[in-house]
């Protein structure tokens, strides 16, 4: 199983999967989220060990996370909009790593273990879209995520690989998926 401490903003799907996935699988976790333990939900329930922004807008809790871990996984299912994004945008500005996976198609989370031990990632922040825009998503990431800390294996597809400095890290991807990834100018993201 793998060591790391997950943290998130709290919000429903993809956030919640990764907050969920620590604590059943007895990880550290945390984050920050918005003043008020605010979510589309309500109030984000106290069992999630995350600390309040100052600002109750989701934008300086995501800054805040994406900062504070060493990379950023984000789960998706399709293409990456909104909220998630944002931190596709707050990770490259920060210039830290981030991978892109679609839960929609196949990649192999063994490609996700290599990511994290490429980057030496111990506090990996979870992103990606909310309950509400993706149904289904938090079913989906937490198995992923699982499957990925536990070292149990499906496939999915990786979208785009990016490391600080604008490097792409692609050595690692089996040759028949290394198309698919790109970035904006790949109209993938």
């Amino acid at each position: 199983m793998l060591n790391l401490k997950i943290i998130s903003g709290g919000q429903t799907g993809v956030d919640r999967a990764g907050l969920d996935v620590a604590l059943e699988l007895g990880l550290p976790c945390g984050g920050w989220c918005p003043k008020g333990r605010i979510s589309e939900s309500g109030s984000i329930p106290s069992r999630y060990p995350l600390r309040e922004m100052p600002s109750p807008k989701y934008p300086p809790r995501t800054e805040k996370n994406v900062r504070e871990s060493d990379g950023t996984l984000i789960l998706t299912w399709g293409h990456v909009t909104g909220g998630t994004a944002l931190t596709v945008k707050l990770a490259r500005k920060r210039q830290k790593p981030f991978l892109v996976v679609d839960l929609s198609r196949r990649a192999d989370p063994q490609d996700v273990r290599d990511w994290l031990k490429i980057h030496e990632i111990m506090i990996l922040n979870v992103a990606g879209p909310r309950e509400s825009k993706t149904p289904g998503i938090h079913k989906r990431a937490v198995s992923f995520l699982k499957e990925v800390i536990m070292g149990t294996d499906q496939t999915f597809m990786v979208r785009e690989i990016q490391a600080p400095y604008g490097v792409h890290q692609r050595s690692f991807l089996p040759l028949e998926i290394s198309k698919v990834i790109g970035g904006p100018e790949a109209g993938l993201l």
